[in-house]
C-alpha cells in the first residue's frame, strides 16, 4: 500500500517532511512549500533537498509518490479582475519552478472558484491559465475533485473532463478526494462502480493521487468537511478499499484528516490501521493518550 499524509515543510524543509512522514509509517506525503494561505515562500536549500533524498532511500520511499499542494489562493476560474487572475498564474508557475528544484513529479491544484461568473466561462479561464502555466518539463499538474461548494469549479466529473479537453499538454491529470466525492454526491460505497463511471468519463489512467479523508457531511451535502477515518458517512470499510483497490494500486493515498482537538495529528494510528485492514474502535482516545 502506498499511504502518505500531509506534512509539514519547515526549516529543514524537505527532509523535515520526510522525516514527519516517516514518524507516522508513511512511504508518501504532501506538503506546501510555504504557508497556503500568503505568498511567502523560503530559498530551497540544495543541501537539506540532498539530505532528503537519502533519508528517503534509507526509509524505503520514492519520490515519485511525494505530491505537492498548491497554495488555496490560487483561483485560475476568475479573470474579472486581470491582475489577480494573473497573479494566480505567476504563483502557480514559481510553485512548479520550486517543485521541480527539488524533484517532485506531482503538484495538486483546486481548479477555483467561478465567483460570479458563468461556469463555462470559469472552465475556459482555468483551461486557459493552465496552458499557459504548464511546463512540458514537469511537474504534472494533477486538478482535484472538488466539493461544489459555493461557485467552486471540478465537483462533477464532467466538469474536470472539459478542463482535460481544453489543455495541450500531456503533463496534467487528476487528484481524487474521497470527502469531495462524497459531499459532491458521488456514492463510493461501491467504489469499483465509480471508478468505472470515472473510466468512461476521463480514464482511471489520469488518477495519479488520492486524498482518503472520511466525511462529516452527508452525501451530496457540499460542504466539504473532512473528518477522521470511520467517524464520518463514507466509513472505514469502504476507505480501505479504495486504499486496497488494485486499480489504484500504484497511485499514493494521501491522508488529509484533521487534528485531534487541534492539536494530534492522527495519521501514525489511521496509516496503522489502514496497514492492519482493521478500524481503530478507539481512535480519538489513542491519539490523545499517545501524545500526552
Amino acid at each position: 500500500m502506498i499511504i502518505g499524509c500531509h506534512v509539514n515543510f519547515t526549516n529543514e524543509q524537505l527532509l523535515g517532511s520526510a522525516k514527519q512522514a516517516a514518524s507516522y509509517g508513511a512511504n508518501a506525503f504532501m506538503f506546501y512549500t510555504g504557508a497556503p494561505q500568503n505568498t511567502i515562500r523560503k530559498e530551497l536549500s540544495s543541501d537539506l533537498k540532498e539530505q532528503a533524498l537519502r533519508f528517503m532511500q534509507e526509509n524505503q520511499m520514492e519520490m515519485k509518490n511525494v505530491i505537492c499542494h498548491a497554495p488555496y489562493i490560487i483561483n485560475l476560474a476568475n479573470n474579472k479582475d486581470p491582475l489577480k487572475w494573473q497573479f494566480s498564474i505567476q504563483f502557480l508557475k514559481q510553485e512548479l519552478t520550486r517543485c521541480k528544484f527539488l524533484g517532485i513529479s506531482y503538484i495538486v491544484v483546486h481548479p477555483g472558484s467561478a465567483v460570479g461568473l458563468e461556469k463555462e466561462v470559469a472552465l475556459n479561464n482555468i483551461s486557459e491559465a493552465l496552458n499557459l502555466i504548464i511546463d512540458e518539463e514537469g511537474p504534472m499538474i494533477l486538478l482535484e475533485t472538488m466539493a461544489g461548494k459555493g461557485s467552486e469549479c471540478g465537483c462533477i466529473l464532467e466538469e474536470i473532463k472539459y478542463i482535460l479537453d481544453h489543455v495541450h499538454s500531456k503533463y496534467i491529470g487528476v487528484c481524487i478526494d474521497s470527502c469531495h466525492l462524497n459531499d459532491a454526491g458521488y456514492d463510493l460505497q461501491d467504489f469499483n462502480a465509480f471508478l468505472e463511471q470515472f473510466d468512461q468519463i476521463i480514464g482511471i489512467d489520469k488518477i495519479h493521487c488520492v486524498h482518503l479523508n472520511d466525511s462529516k457531511n452527508i452525501l451530496g451535502s457540499h460542504k466539504d468537511r473532512h473528518e477522521n477515518l470511520g467517524l464520518g458517512s463514507i466509513g472505514f470499510q469502504t476507505l480501505l478499499n479504495i486504499a486496497l483497490n488494485e486499480q489504484l494500486k500504484n497511485v499514493p493515498k494521501i491522508l488529509e484528516t484533521p487534528y485531534v482537538e487541534k492539536l494530534y495529528p492522527p495519521y501514525k494510528f489511521e496509516i496503522d490501521s489502514l496497514k492492519r485492514g482493521i478500524q481503530n474502535e478507539n481512535l480519538i482516545q489513542n491519539i490523545i493518550d499517545f501524545y500526552k
